[in-house]
C-alpha cells in the first residue's frame, strides 16, 4: 500500500504544529505519531526522519513564499507599492504556513548550519537583498525619507510582520490582506492624527 499525498500532507501539518509548538529539539517522532494517531514505527514508512519533516516543511513555506515575492518583485512596482506587496505576501504566507513561519523563526539558524540545511540562509540572504534594495530604491527615488536607516527600518518591518506568526490564526476576524493593509496604514502613514 503506497502512502496517499493527503496522508502525507497530513502527517506533515501535524509534525509543523507538534515543531511549532515544542521546538526541533525537544520533539520526538513519538510524539508527533501520537499527535497524528498513529504508532511512532508507521511514521517511518511516510519519512525516514524527523529531519525530513522538518525540510519538507520549510522547504515548502520557503517555495511559496518564494514564489509570491519573485512575482511582485517582477512586478515593476514602484518602491512603494512593492513594500505594500511583500508586506501583503508575507501576512499570506503566515496564514497558509503559520506553524512553518514559528519554526523558522526559532530554528533557521541552528539548522543553517548544517549541510541539508544551507538553503535557509541562501533564502535569509535573498529575503535581505529584495527588501534592502526595495527600501534603498525607494529612498533614492524619494518615496522613502531620506533619513530612514535603511538597515534598522527592514529590521523593524520584517520582524513586526514575521512576529504575526505568533497571534495571528487562520479563520480569525481579519483576513490577512486586511491585517497587512492596517500594518502598511500604520508603517507608511504613522499612527498619528494629520493636522
Amino acid at each position: 500500500m503506497t502512502p496517499t499525498p493527503e496522508r502525507r500532507r497530513e502527517l506533515l501539518a501535524t509534525a509543523a504544529e507538534v515543531f511549532a509548538a515544542q521546538g526541533y529539539n525537544a520533539t520526538t517522532v513519538r510524539r508527533i505519531a501520537d499527535e497524528a494517531g498513529m504508532l511512532a514505527g508507521s511514521l517511518y514508512y511516510h519519512f525516514d526522519s524527523k529531519e525530513s519533516m522538518i525540510d519538507e516543511i520549510l522547504s515548502t513555506f520557503l517555495d511559496e513564499l518564494w514564489q509570491g515575492y519573485d512575482e511582485v518583485l517582477a512586478a515593476g512596482l514602484g518602491p512603494r507599492e512593492t513594500i505594500e506587496a511583500l508586506v501583503t505576501e508575507s501576512f499570506r504566507e503566515i496564514d497558509r504556513h503559520r506553524p512553518a513561519v514559528a519554526i523558522y523563526q526559532k530554528e533557521s539558524r541552528r539548522l543553517a548550519a548544517q549541510p541539508r540545511f544551507a538553503y535557509l540562509a541562501d533564502s535569509q540572504t535573498k529575503f535581505e537583498k529584495a527588501w534592502l534594495g526595495t527600501l534603498e530604491r525607494g529612498v533614492t527615488e524619494g518615496v522613502f525619507r531620506d533619513d530612514l536607516d535603511i538597515r534598522l527600518t527592514y529590521r523593524f518591518v520584517r520582524d513586526t510582520v514575521w512576529v504575526a506568526a505568533s497571534w495571528y490564526r487562520p479563520g480569525g476576524h481579519h483576513s490577512p490582506e486586511e491585517i497587512a493593509r492596517q500594518y502598511l496604514s500604520m508603517v507608511l502613514d504613522g499612527i498619528a492624527l494629520r493636522t
